[in-house]
């Protein structure tokens, strides 16, 4: 079985892209056309997924946003999850954090109803938090290190043993995925450009999924400075409102691709 990282190299090199489109849809924000559908989530996701798969490296549904819409939100994401290219990873942004046999359940859920093929994780609970999900082999999952959020320093920042906790993270990271079937990777936020650079000369080995380009104001080229992992495998640049809501028109989709085909372009360093 390939592993989580071979399966996102293999998408990169493909697509010639290091792109993620998050998918993370608003009812409100949705162009007219789409709310007036029988089942509008489902008709936009699929219709973004259609739009930009060949320029993505991976598709990063936000739980968040499904959930909020109840039941029919939790199938519409099982509808668009369905719709996305068996060769494009998906990973579910949950950040899940529990302990162990509460986490078995989440990594069921994940894995084993929605099919993806990572998760994001806090990993203040530990190593029993995190197994569960890095015991299943060929999946991924990333660690919450250094969040794109401006209150990130408030616990992020505080010092373990001499060194800030988000640097703690990362070496546990590295130890779990020597230790782990699964691969470990880390959230790091493209609005802390310093703490990013310092995260990758931690773990040079370690996928990195990287929000806040765009609306959250952080530096693409700050994002992609550091380049690959020492392995040649390039972060995954997270991009959703950007993409997702290029026009309120009818036209939503082509400006979705347009979009996210500006965004490869910009990033420019993937192999």
């Amino acid at each position: 079985m390939a592993t989580f990282n071979e399966r996102l190299r293999e998408a990169q090199q493909r697509s010639g892209s290091w792109l993620c489109v998050g998918l993370d849809p608003l009812l409100e924000r949705l162009p007219a056309a789409v709310r007036r559908e029988p089942e509008p989530l489902v008709a936009f996701g699929r219709a973004i997924v259609e739009a930009t798969a060949d320029l993505v490296c991976a598709f990063k549904p936000n739980l968040a946003f499904w959930l909020a819409e109840g039941l029919p939100g939790l199938a519409a994401l099982q509808a668009v999850r369905a719709a996305i290219p068996p060769e494009v990873p998906v990973v579910l942004d949950a950040k899940f954090g529990d302990i162990g046999h509460t986490a078995a359940a989440y990594a069921r859920f994940a894995f084993d109803q929605l099919h993806v093929d990572a998760i994001t994780l806090n990993p203040y609970l530990g190593v029993d938090g995190v197994r569960p999900f890095l015991e299943r082999e060929g999946k991924g999952a990333f660690l919450l290190a250094r969040t794109s959020n401006p209150s990130a320093p408030d616990l992020q920042d505080r010092l373990t043993d001499g060194a800030p906790l988000y640097q703690t993270v990362a070496r546990l990271a590295c130890q779990w995925d020597a230790d782990l079937p699964g691969n470990c990777g880390l959230v790091v936020g493209a609005t802390y450009p310093a703490e990013l650079a310092t995260l990758r000369a931690l773990a040079p080995h370690l996928p990195f999924l990287i929000p806040g380009i765009g609306a959250q104001g952080g530096s693409l080229e700050a994002a992609i400075a550091d380049g690959p992992t020492a392995d040649g495998l390039g972060p995954l640049i997270n991009a959703s409102r950007d993409v997702l809501y290029a026009s309120a028109g009818d036209d939503f989709a082509d400006a979705a691709r347009a979009a996210a085909s500006s965004l490869r372009e910009r990033i420019g360093a993937s192999p």
